[in-house]
């Protein structure tokens, strides 16, 4: 099959993806593209191959393993998603000690009293953007409490962690991650000087291993860059994606309304159907791999196409259908990779579920009108191929 060039289909391409995908996946699992951001690079389709190289240990996730330094990482510090073993396992170790799932449990009645006062302050208008009202402040204001980051900022923030993850420009993303940087920067000093304190950055500042081996200032920096930008931006996506499947699945949404014991399975689906996250970060052959018959040669780029993926019918029978009660999200065998799979699992993954799990119940409860606005034309889809996700979710309550 001849190279697909994706940024040749333009806005058809970023508004519905999974047409492209499957054409991919039916000529094979790996396939060299370009993409829509005009760089070559190898991309993995088919559910297995996607699982393999998720952990696949000859595919580096440090960029200077072909001689690449990313902005973020010059500007900020190495955080886990460009670093491999064993500073990888150094440096999630260090974090795995403060963000548990006991952390994470004990947010439970602070996230549902946030959804309230969000919801509380929806209601009166009858329509509005759910990503205004609902998906975008209640996992900002959860992570930026959790961190210990000023509320106050949160507009800021939305405004740098969108440009990261789906860039306007070359110009726009460095601006934005240098202004970040020297946020960062000055947010970890100004804790330093301040003392012990009750948030994740303020541990995460104290906390020693066994062996006495503790973050450094870029490190800290990096982590609190990451932990705020994943830590957000893919659960916006994963609820209001996720409130836009059910809304165009009737079925389904009553299915849910008179069982909400099925929310977890609900949400499963949520993140196989459209999850937030369309493509995994790059990653980097060390050596030549094999893939489903396909050879990729030592230093290339490859994305884990985790969208694709997910939808492979050799997997997942019927992938184009929505289905809360799906079988193969049952956890008996392995399943959907909205979260990745092997070391680089996302760490963040019991809170956006937390968090989606209450906002979704919540506005379902109190909103039993909630339908997606005929009035408001088109969606708006984030650019790229990074983040699956609308700027603006237009629904009527």
């Amino acid at each position: 099959m001849a190279v697909m060039d994706l940024g040749e289909y333009g806005a058809d391409f970023t508004a519905d993806p999974y047409p492209y995908y499957a054409k991919l996946r039916e000529a094979g699992p790996v396939h060299e593209v370009v993409s829509p951001y005009g760089d070559r690079v190898w991309l993995v389709v088919g559910y297995e191959e996607a699982r393999a190289a998720l952990a696949d240990p000859r595919l580096s996730k440090s960029p200077g393993t072909v001689g690449l330094t990313m902005l973020d990482e010059e500007l900020i510090g190495p955080n886990l998603l460009v670093l491999d073993p064993p500073d990888h396992t150094r440096l999630r170790r260090l974090v795995a000690r403060e963000f548990t799932m006991r952390r994470v449990e004990e947010l439970r009645p602070r996230v549902q009293r946030i959804t309230d006062e969000l919801i509380d302050t929806m209601l009166p208008a009858g329509q509005g953007d759910l990503v205004e009202a609902l998906a975008f402040p209640l996992p900002i204001t959860v992570i930026c409490e959790l961190l210990g980051v000023p509320v106050a900022d949160r507009d800021r923030f939305r405004a740098w962690s969108t440009e990261v993850v789906a860039p306007t420009s070359e110009e726009a993303a460095q601006t934005a991650i240098e202004e970040l940087a020297g946020y960062l920067r000055e947010l970890i000093e100004d804790k330093r000087s301040a003392g012990p304190a009750d948030d994740l950055l303020s541990a995460l500042l104290r906390t020693r291993a066994e062996d006495g081996d503790r973050l450094s200032a870029a490190e800290l920096r990096a982590m609190a860059y990451l932990l705020l930008i994943a830590g957000h931006e893919t659960t916006v996506n994963l609820i209001s994606n996720g409130v836009r499947a059910l809304l165009g699945h009737p079925d389904q949404l009553a299915a849910l309304r008179a069982d909400f014991g099925l929310m977890d399975g609900a949400i499963d689906e949520m993140l196989r159907y459209e999850g937030p996250v369309e493509n995994a970060t790059l990653r980097f052959t060390t050596e030549p791999v094999r893939y489903g018959g396909t050879v990729i040669p030592a230093g290339e780029v490859v994305r884990v196409g985790l969208a694709a993926a997910d939808r492979d019918p050799d997997r997942f029978p019927g992938p184009d259908t929505f289905d809360i009660r799906r079988a193969e999200n049952s956890g008996k065998s392995p399943g959907h990779l909205a979260f990745g799979h092997g070391i680089h699992y996302c760490l963040g993954a019991p809170l956006a579920r937390l968090e989606a799990g209450i906002a979704i119940r919540t506005l379902l409860e109190r909103c039993p009108a909630l339908a997606l606005d005929p009035g408001a034309g088109p969606l708006k889809w984030l650019p790229g191929i990074l983040m699956r996700g609308v700027r603006r979710l237009p629904v009527v309550w």
